[in-house]
Parts: structure tokens; C-alpha cells; sequence
């Protein structure tokens, strides 16, 4: 039985800091928060130091895909602090909290891209600094644990192979989102960039 309470649950600060503490290995990543995004399921969901656990990831990402250049060192990074187009756990939370940000998602440079523009994207780096924590087990085959995983305890931002309440639900709102930002005109980033729009990150407290 995997033990769901680990020793330590990493911040922000913590997984972009130099050097980082994730390992550059295949492996699964467990995703826990403090703010629970609003409508999001959490009846019977794994709680830890104040942080509910809502979403696990793997590296490489797919059983077809063993020879992936991705790993847990890569993939935490990318949610942590790269967009919606390249991580599917921002997508969502930026879906979830779009009340919140008032950053809807926006197909961004040439059309074919999705991402909430480099404000709404700083505004997810601040919310996740503030509110998200990873820890991770090192797996040459995660994919296998993913599944036992999904299917064994609930994960309610999990959507592939997940029978929990939520996923209906999660899968129609981002469907919603991505229909929206087909009909929106592209968002005009010219002259803008994520690291200019907005300062370092500064609002993370002591205690995260």
C-alpha cells in the first residue's frame, strides 16, 4: 500500500529554487492545495498538513512514450511555471478559478496556441505559490502506478481514466473554456512579455 503522506510537501520557492530538489527521473508527482478551487468534489479526498491532495502526474507522460525526454525535474517545473498550452494541470486550475483571476483562456500568438496571456498566466504562478505544493516518488514505469492510483483513491482533477464525480463536470468546463476562447479574438501580446508585466513573485509567506 503506497504511504499517501510523505515527509515533505515542496513549494514553489522550494522546486524553482537553485538547485532544485526534484530529481531529473521518471516518477509521479502528487499535487496538494490549500485553496480549494471553487465547485471542485472533495469528499473522501487524502488531506496532509492542512493541503488536500487533488491531482497526480507522471513522466514521461504515456506507456508509449518510455524513451520520453520529459522527467519529474521537467514536468513540475512546466506547472509550476510554464502555461496552459504545455500543462494540463494550469489549464484547469486556470479554468476553475477564471471568477476568481478574471483571466479567461485566450488563443495567444499566431492563433493555434491557448494559454490565459502572460498576465493571467503570472496571476496562476502567484495563486500556486500561495496555495499548491508537489511532492514525488521516483517510477521508471509510472504510468502503472498512475492507473492504481486514479482508480483507487479520489483525485478530483484527474480527467484520463478517472470515474470520479467531478470529471463530468471538469471536462465539460474546459470544453466550455476552449469553445470561448475559439470565438474570442486573439489576445494582442505585442510588445508584452510574462517576465516585464509583472514583478517577481513576492507574496509567498514564510509558512509555504
Amino acid at each position: 500500500m503506497f504511504d499517501f503522506y510523505p515527509d515533505k510537501i515542496y513549494s514553489r520557492a522550494e522546486v524553482m529554487g537553485r538547485p532544485t530538489p526534484v530529481p531529473a527521473v521518471n516518477g509521479v508527482y502528487f499535487w496538494w492545495f490549500k485553496e480549494i478551487p471553487p465547485g471542485v468534489l472533495t469528499d473522501g479526498c487524502i488531506t496532509y498538513d492542512g493541503y488536500t491532495l487533488l491531482y497526480v502526474g507522471i513522466s514521461p507522460d504515456k506507456k508509449g512514450k518510455p524513451n520520453s525526454r520529459a522527467t519529474l525535474k521537467t514536468r513540475i517545473n512546466t506547472h509550476y511555471s510554464g502555461n496552459a498550452e504545455g500543462s494540463t494541470l494550469r489549464r484547469t486550475l486556470g479554468v476553475l478559478l477564471v471568477a476568481e483571476s478574471n483571466f479567461p483562456l485566450r488563443r495567444v500568438g499566431s492563433g493555434n496556441r491557448t494559454t490565459f496571456t502572460h498576465s493571467g498566466e503570472q496571476w496562476l504562478d502567484q495563486w500556486m505559490a500561495l496555495n499548491a505544493k508537489v511532492h514525488w516518488i521516483a517510477d521508471e514505469q509510472p504510468w502503472s502506478l498512475e492507473e492504481r492510483l486514479i482508480a483507487s483513491i479520489p483525485l478530483p482533477l484527474n480527467i484520463r481514466g478517472n470515474a470520479h464525480a467531478f470529471t463530468p463536470v471538469l471536462s465539460a468546463m474546459r470544453r466550455k473554456a476552449m469553445a470561448e476562447a475559439k470565438i474570442m479574438e486573439i489576445a494582442d501580446e505585442k510588445g508584452l512579455s510574462r517576465r516585464l508585466i509583472a514583478p517577481l513573485i513576492t507574496l509567498i509567506s514564510p509558512d509555504i
